[in-house]
């Protein structure tokens, strides 16, 4: 199974008033992200993280992704600053700067990228929160999107929920 998110922001107290989460702090946010991810990634699926993880030093981020479950790929956000090497170190299987091809027309990034109508692409994309680009070409992976949780890849294109 194949699994995405982004925008998680762990330890980023001021997210919770910057997005309206419905947490009262950021040991509840963390415990809730944690919780619901684990509940839906088994250790043998892939998820794919599109950027902005989180806050910390390596040892708080490693601590964080050790409780994840899942094979997680990394691609980097605007507020991913270390080196790739620093995320392999913290744990993450995979990063990515930048963005990648995922089935040949799915296009998975940090930041929504241009399409127009006529490229066969869709993307998937964070950043915007809670906010949605428009056309039907974008989809945003946004925890506030997504119910704090990772959503499959079957479910965003239309297939199983499982």
């Amino acid at each position: 199974m194949i699994y995405l998110i982004s925008d998680t922001h762990f330890n980023h107290k001021n997210i919770i008033e910057y997005e309206d989460r419905p947490f009262n702090n950021v040991k509840e946010m963390n415990k809730t992200l944690i919780d619901n991810w684990n509940e839906v990634v088994s250790k043998h699926d892939k998820v794919y993280h599109l950027g902005d993880f989180g806050w910390g030093n390596k040892k708080e981020i490693t601590r964080l992704v050790s409780r994840l479950s899942g094979y997680i790929t990394l691609i980097k956000g605007n507020h991913d600053g270390h080196s790739n090497k620093w995320y392999n170190e913290a744990g993450f299987n995979d990063v990515i700067e930048g963005g990648m091809i995922l089935d040949e027309f799915i296009l998975l990034s940090h930041k929504p990228l241009y399409i127009n109508n006529h490229m066969p692409y869709i993307n998937i994309h964070g950043h915007l929160h809670g906010n949605n680009m428009v056309g039907k070409k974008y989809i945003n992976v946004g925890v506030e999107r997504i119910n704090y949780r990772p959503i499959l890849l079957d479910t965003l294109l239309g297939g199983s929920d499982e």
